[in-house]
């Protein structure tokens, strides 16, 4: 049985394999990227030391999102190079990159870290596994999933980001793998699935900290996270494999997924870890926390 009573080790994941994403620099509530050719500065709430590279090298940057009162949160300033969309890759998994009506881009690198993680826990299987991606967004989790043999069920509340998503199993070459993708509230589609007793070896949970589902149903972190967290026990098979979990920009720490996951997990012999994903700068070397996470395996 899990034990979730003592005392955590957590730790901190990072993704250095990127070829084609780094971060260069960050500091004063911004963080300069780049993204195959193309640099963007970004808002980044967690960097409030100072900037390492020069005034220069951030102002050379292709495009920026000023933060404003706007229904977004603010709006993109770009130049007239940055095209409206390009492709990066990330191993066998390739991405359409765009700047939207948000600061968001169309992927987390930090979330390499998981795709990698999820790819091995699959392939050391050696058997078939079921997959449920929560929150799926543009489907990089549930392509490396499928790549690495699972069988994926991937639930998002946005059309737009199902679409999206499509085009990046495209553009990476996996149109022959088994992948359902569904436009659902996640609640909804996770107890349908408990009546119908459909079970998943693999859950992959990325929850926001506010959304609406589809027909305009409310979600919030902290009201609901106990309530999914209890219907995903229902569909998990009686041999899980894997469970992870990664919360952003909510006021939690590791050790609440942690003490979550493994109320989720009870029962199931495996191991627990928690902890932050970062992004290390090419600058200075700092690392910056984006999210918090924990994850069981049962090996």
């Amino acid at each position: 049985m899990t034990d979730i009573l003592r005392l955590p080790d957590l730790s901190i994941v990072t993704s250095p394999d990127w070829g084609d994403y780094s971060l260069l620099d960050s500091g004063n509530g911004f963080k300069l990227e780049r993204f195959g050719e193309y640099r963007l500065v970004r808002p980044e709430a967690e960097a409030i030391w100072q900037r390492t590279l020069p005034a220069a090298e951030w102002a050379d940057a292709d495009g920026k999102f000023f933060i404003t009162a706007e229904e977004n949160g603010g709006h993109w300033e770009t130049s007239t190079r940055l095209p409206k969309s390009w492709l990066i890759q990330y191993k066998g998994l390739r991405m359409r990159i765009q700047t939207s009506a948000s600061r968001h881009v169309g992927v987390f690198p930090e979330q390499a870290a998981h795709w990698d993680w999820i790819s091995n826990q699959i392939r050391a299987a050696g058997k078939p596994v079921r997959v449920l991606n929560l929150f799926g967004y543009t489907g990089l989790a549930t392509l490396a999933a499928a790549a690495a043999g699972a069988n994926v069920t991937h639930i998002d509340a946005s059309r737009k980001a199902i679409a999206w998503a499509r085009e990046n199993q495209e553009l990476s070459g996996l149109t022959d793998k088994p992948v359902r993708w569904i436009v659902e509230d996640v609640l909804k589609f996770i107890r349908r699935e408990n009546r119908r007793g459909v079970r998943y070896e693999g859950l992959i949970l990325d929850p926001p900290k506010f959304g609406r589902g589809p027909k305009g149903e409310v979600w919030e972190f902290y009201k609901l996270i106990s309530e999914l967290n209890e219907a995903c026990r229902g569909v998990l098979s009686s041999q899980p494999l894997f469970v992870v979990i990664t919360a952003y920009a909510v006021k939690a720490s590791a050790l609440t997924l942690y003490y979550a996951l493994g109320e989720l997990m009870s029962g199931w012999k495996g191991k627990i870890e928690a902890g932050e994903i970062a992004l290390e700068e090419k600058s200075a070397g700092r690392l910056l926390s984006t999210a918090i996470f924990s994850r069981w395996s049962s090996g």
